[in-house]
């Protein structure tokens, strides 16, 4: 068939509720009419109107965070250590660091609309999730999971809406040789207003992040902020998610796409 692509990203953009409002982004636009004051010094004397149509340039500046937007988490944003479980437990690799490898392989979608708001996924919920599409996981793999977070993506509940992956089955899917793993929601945990609810009630710390910190044990990179996952398949296409580039970050913005392409899959 011929090849067709997916957007799996949303956008950058001012006010829709992507983050909490601490964690924003900011965009500023300069047009073509209000950006003179840019170039001016560059060209000593030159007026406005003497560019043709007196256009300038458009630029944007933009207050970010690593985390705004589709991104990937590297180790390094989970625990300062990874793959205690490996037996060689070793500092964790920071965005610029992971393997590209990780981020264009196969992908698999797990699909977990029908679990409520804050639920915490299983082992075993994965377990029967792959049991019904009928796949069986293979190294390295994208695993994505679609949550019902996607479509409250622009509205007020969008960074507490959708269920998270716990612990037992972020685990599942590490030990199975998954490396790199996606939500559509807002983390791949549960959301937070949810599991502070129950840390409350237990003042058990573990229950915090525990999907995160199974990078701990085995070193990982998760997708935050997937959209348009609904228009997946359970299988049969790649995901390419190259991260930015960024020094010693926690994470790296990415246009993920999905790719369908009977040239990249295995033969049967």
């Amino acid at each position: 068939m011929p090849r067709k692509f997916v957007d799996l990203s949303i956008y950058l953009e001012n006010d829709v509720i992507s983050d909490p409002p601490a964690f924003a982004p900011k965009i500023q636009y300069f047009d073509h009419k209000n950006s003179f004051e840019q170039m001016a010094p560059f060209f000593p004397g030159l007026k406005q109107e003497d560019l043709p149509d007196g256009d300038v340039w458009a630029v944007e500046m933009i207050q970010l965070s690593t985390h705004n937007g589709t991104h990937l988490d590297a180790p390094y944003h989970f625990h300062s250590t990874m793959d205690k479980a490996l037996g060689e437990q070793k500092r964790s690799w920071t965005i610029d660091e992971v393997p590209l490898e990780w981020c264009f392989q196969p992908g698999v979608k797990l699909d977990f609309r029908h679990f409520a708001d804050g639920y915490v996924v299983t082992a075993a919920d994965v377990e029967a999730e792959l049991a019904r599409i009928g796949h069986t996981l293979s190294p390295l793999e994208i695993v994505v999971v679609n949550t019902r977070a996607g479509s409250r993506y622009g509205h007020n509940d969008f960074v507490s809406a959708g269920c998270g992956m716990g612990y037992d089955a972020t685990m599942y899917l590490l030990e199975r040789g998954v490396r790199l793993t996606g939500t559509d929601a807002w983390s791949w945990d549960a959301p937070f207003v949810y599991t502070a609810q129950k840390y409350a009630e237990s003042k058990d710390a573990s229950l915090i992040w525990e999907g995160h910190k199974a990078g701990r044990d085995i070193g990982y990179c998760h997708l935050e902020k997937l959209h348009n996952l609904e228009a997946l398949p359970a299988s049969g296409f790649y995901i390419s998610c190259f991260p930015h580039k960024i020094r010693g970050a926690s994470a790296g913005w990415t246009r993920a796409v999905a790719i369908f392409d009977d040239a990249l899959m295995p033969s049967a």
